[in-house]
């Protein structure tokens, strides 16, 4: 078959199967398929794939089209620059995401906090999943010490991996552990956190590959989608040093919940993702704290 025609087969598959962007989908697959760049497959539409290349694309569309994210197919997904092992044991890193980053280092850089490099900065990432947060941090804060825990000890491999990969595994503490538990009180600068923040309540608006193929308990809160942050806050704040922070992913829906629940805290504050939803909250425990 030529790479022409099996990509026209695969994108009218994908279609049929009501796959999302499948123009994408079946170029991103068929570059894995042939270890290639999307610049080949464009100047090399007449090439003729060889039966094993062929069977390979085929099984990856078959997968595809009953739901199988594209990323656990291919087993990578790029963040932050960097590529990242990804696996069904950890979320898929989302550009959304990226302002959880963002925001940190704004906070940092620009708030006069530290130096540009993290001097003397300890970081810690609540539910680190991939590692992508954390990767993040490590990769422009080269001075920080820089910890990451999740409950998942499968998670805590793929952060691992990943973290070798990007030659920062020396760079980043990993810990299994349920939140914060096990650690010092007063012992972090800046504590960031993807949690779980989605309520049983939203699960048919939940994407049915993501409700099917991700890990649940890195989506699902519980019942409201707060469950998780209710825990993760009081131990924020104990384990933070008096003017430290914390800064977390949410959505929309549960923005407001959450304000209410960081209300004794300072600086308080939201930021918006580029569709104008709250995504990222920021708050500062009292320098007068205990």
């Amino acid at each position: 078959m030529l790479l022409k025609d099996a990509l026209k087969s695969a994108i009218s598959a994908l279609t049929s199967a009501g796959v999302g962007s499948p123009r994408m989908n079946a170029e991103t697959l068929l570059m894995f398929a042939l270890s290639c760049d999307r610049a080949y497959l464009f100047a090399h539409p007449e090439r003729e794939l060889t039966p094993q290349e062929e069977i390979n694309y085929q099984e990856e569309i078959a997968q595809r089209t009953i739901g199988i994210p594209t990323q656990y197919i291919t087993g990578h997904q790029e963040f932050w620059g960097m590529d990242l092992i990804v696996s069904p044991a950890v979320l898929i890193p989302r550009p959304e995401t990226e302002h959880v980053v963002e925001a940190a280092l704004s906070l940092i850089r620009d708030g006069g906090r530290a130096s540009p490099q993290g001097a003397n900065l300890r970081i810690v990432d609540v539910g680190t999943g991939s590692g992508c947060i954390a990767l993040a941090l490590a990769k422009e804060l080269p001075q920080a010490d820089i910890h990451a825990t999740d409950i998942s000890r499968a998670a805590l491999e793929i952060a691992r991996a990943n973290a070798t990969r990007h030659r920062l595994d020396a760079r980043i503490h990993f810990q299994e552990t349920d939140l914060l538990q096990g650690f010092e009180p007063r012992t972090f600068d800046l504590i960031v956190s993807n949690p779980p923040y989605v309520g049983e309540s939203e699960v048919d608006e939940v994407q049915l590959e993501v409700r099917k193929h991700e890990p649940r308990n890195a989506v699902f809160a519980g019942p409201t989608g707060l469950e998780v942050i209710e825990r993760l806050i009081p131990q924020a704040r104990a384990m933070l040093k008096p003017g430290g922070s914390l800064i977390m992913e949410m959505s929309g829906t549960i923005a407001e919940g959450v304000k209410l629940l960081l209300a004794s805290w300072t600086e308080l504050r939201a930021i918006n993702d580029l569709q104008g939803i709250p995504r990222v909250a920021i708050a500062t425990k009292s320098a007068l704290a205990p």
